[in-house]
């Protein structure tokens, strides 16, 4: 699987094998003990990756479903033990975008996670995570591209304690003079409900040329974890905060602010959204400050079969140029999914049969 969930760590074993250094260590050894059982007292929960923080409002809002022109996905499961899956996908018509076909496959066991893609220009993408155990994971990403400066490497580990979680990632890291961009977070619970962190970014170019910058996290969970509140803010001068609720089994609500402080620009940014689960559907719908409305449903006629349909229209540029052209965008798109598993193979229920 791509990510393993977190869990709890064993009972925190006895300190016992600190009562053997010497005597001027005592107090050191005494005050981490203390600290040890009071924080391990506390039961508090493990907050999430630092990349999730904002997780619950991008699976509501749109910018991660939209699209435009034509799209069509066939997936074809072809085992279950291991899990082996191929795909095909197919753009057509896009304004932001040329015509584009991609070939994926996927393969995951309990440990492992394997994802490859290569698309009609011979552009190559490639994921692999390596669970360790329950709590930690190795991560790589490679990307091949016939442009220059888009081939990139990424190597990381996450570790999710009982009440924190560490990562760690280096993206095109050199050995040599040790270029590159290094990526570090820590997050932790300070109470049930309140957790907070820090993530740092150390970019080398050259030995000469250097770059350091630290942000700051904060996340409010609700006892019932029915709303989420987070907020970041960046050295650049950027602050971002976000709020999700779940309103009930079906309907979820999302907004998220982010306001731009920087000397050479002053702005900021507010976006609504909201999704609403159907027996057999999915609607979301968003709206921005920027007069950008926009909405997306996803229909299920089948188990294996979706029909997409997202639409988007600028209402301010459309004012300002007086036309629709490059103002609204409409998206149109199927979802096969096809196996030669028989139900039995894939967990479902075998079929009554015909009378």
């Amino acid at each position: 699987m791509a990510d393993l969930a977190p869990t709890k760590e064993a009972p925190a074993p006895p300190l016992s094998h600190l009562s053997g250094k010497p005597s001027f260590l005592a107090p050191v050894t005494n005050l981490f003990t203390r600290f040890s059982e009071w924080r391990w007292s506390l039961d508090l929960p493990n907050p999430g990756a630092v990349e999730n923080l904002q997780k619950e409002v991008k699976l509501t809002h749109l910018t991660n479903f939209m699209f435009d022109g034509a799209r069509a996905d066939l997936n074809k499961s072809l085992s279950v033990n291991p899990a082996f899956q191929v795909s095909h996908s197919f753009t057509l018509g896009s304004q932001a975008a040329p015509p584009a076909y991609n070939f994926g496959a996927v393969y995951a066991t309990n440990s492992v996670f394997l994802q490859g893609s290569v698309d009609h220009e011979a552009n190559v993408n490639a994921r692999l995570n390596q669970g360790w155990s329950e709590n930690s994971i190795s991560k790589a990403q490679a990307q091949l591209s016939n442009q220059p400066g888009h081939s990139m490497l990424q190597l990381e580990h996450d570790y999710q304690g009982r009440d924190y979680s560490l990562n760690f990632k280096a993206v095109n890291p050199s050995l040599s003079d040790f270029s590159g961009i290094y990526i570090g977070s820590y997050f932790q619970s300070i109470t049930k409900n309140l957790a907070l962190g820090f993530e740092t970014l150390y970019q080398r170019q050259s030995p000469e040329l250097t770059e350091l910058a630290t942000s700051y996290l904060a996340k409010y969970t609700s006892t019932k974890k029915d709303w989420i509140a987070t907020a970041q803010i960046q050295p650049s001068g950027i602050l971002q905060t976000t709020y999700w609720q779940k309103l009930s089994d079906k309907v979820e609500v999302a907004a998220d602010l982010q306001v731009i402080a920087a000397p050479s620009r002053r702005d900021a940014i507010a976006t609504l959204g909201a999704k609403y689960d159907l027996r057999m559907s999915t609607f979301r719908a968003q709206l921005d400050s920027t007069g950008k409305v926009s909405a997306l449903l996803e229909q299920k006629f089948a188990p294996t079969f979706s029909f997409l349909v997202a639409g988007e229209i600028d209402h301010f540029k459309r004012l300002l140029t007086m036309s629709t052209q490059n103002a609204a965008k409409v998206g149109v798109g199927v979802m096969i999914e096809s196996s030669n598993l028989t139900p039995e193979e894939m967990g479902m229920p075998p079929q009554p049969p015909m009378l």
